[in-house]
């Protein structure tokens, strides 16, 4: 394993940031810690990068003893990109390696990586927030490390700057590095982690393969005329588990087994329920967190 951490806990006060947190990654996983703001993502991340004290529990990378911090096998992103604004993209980069003791060699190859070698010699200043993310990658590679930590990495970003941090973690990943990302972009970390788990209120409520998570039914979207009918012969059926209505409009069922869209359009009709919509899609990262949320309210 990368990482282990065994029953991970933190106070602030009275607020408990996090409540008793345990979970591995695997050499050569896309990691994502997932939860919305306040669940406790970050406090993980700081504790296990040795920036912040734990209130009880461990942690243990690689083959150390729980609490040793292997720096120099780590790369890390917590906080906004923080360069010298005045200097050039490869200057930064330069100070970077020095104070890393990682030399210069990797320099031209870390900003071609993130594709910013045409930029090298701009002022960090000129750069938009997506170039900044990708050169901070830059540096955080500039060592060669083993694992790679990110923190809300396309927090701010537009759709394009989103895409472009996408393509680049899975770039690493491809290299064979460890990624470690917290994120409350789910659908964005559905399409980049191999693992995950979600984080709500410093507490897990599932943790495994992304794919495990989500599970192998999908969700069918419908509409009648009367949806509180609908909703009350959805609630019936013996294998909905769940019926959730969407801000659309529309309701949302999913099933403890397998149910064609055809049977189940046949026992609306017999229930004297025409459908006016009726939509078979996957499930997606998101919709498990709310379902997943919904379960702990």
């Amino acid at each position: 394993m990368v990482l282990t951490i065994n029953n991970l806990s933190k106070q602030y006060g009275k607020l408990t940031a996090l409540g008793g947190v345990s979970f591995s990654i695997e050499k050569g996983s896309v990691f994502g810690v997932l939860g919305p703001n306040g669940s406790g993502k970050t406090t993980t991340l700081g504790i296990v990068l040795g920036v912040i004290n734990s209130s009880g529990g461990s942690y243990q990378w690689f083959d150390n003893n729980a609490g040793a911090h292997p720096r120099k096998r780590i790369g890390a992103i917590l906080e906004t990109p923080n360069f010298y604004h005045y200097l050039t993209a490869y200057r930064n980069l330069e100070i970077a390696a020095d104070i890393k003791g990682a030399g210069h060699g990797n320099i031209d190859k870390m900003l071609e990586l993130v594709n910013l070698k045409e930029r090298k010699d701009y002022p960090f200043s000129t750069f938009s927030l997506g170039m900044k993310q990708r050169l901070s990658i830059a540096s955080a590679l500039l060592a060669n490390p083993e694992v790679l930590v990110l923190d809300e990495p396309t927090n701010g970003l537009d759709p394009q700057g989103i895409a472009e941090i996408r393509e680049l973690i899975i770039s690493i990943a491809k290299q064979g590095k460890t990624i470690i990302l917290a994120s409350h972009n789910l659908d964005e970390v559905e399409k980049v982690c191999t693992h995950a788990t979600v984080l709500l209120k410093g507490k897990i409520l599932t943790t495994g393969r992304v794919s495990d998570i989500l599970g192998s039914n999908d969700i069918i979207e419908v509409l009648a005329y009367d949806m509180n009918a609908l909703e009350a012969a959805a609630r019936l059926h013996p294998q909905i588990k769940s019926v959730n209505r969407t801000n659309s409009g529309k309701m949302e069922l999913s099933f403890s087994g397998m149910v064609s869209t055809t049977d189940l359009n046949e026992y609306f009709y017999k229930k004297g329920i025409t459908l006016s919509h009726l939509f078979l899609r996957k499930k997606t990262l998101e919709a498990q967190f709310l379902e997943l949320i919904r379960k702990e309210k």
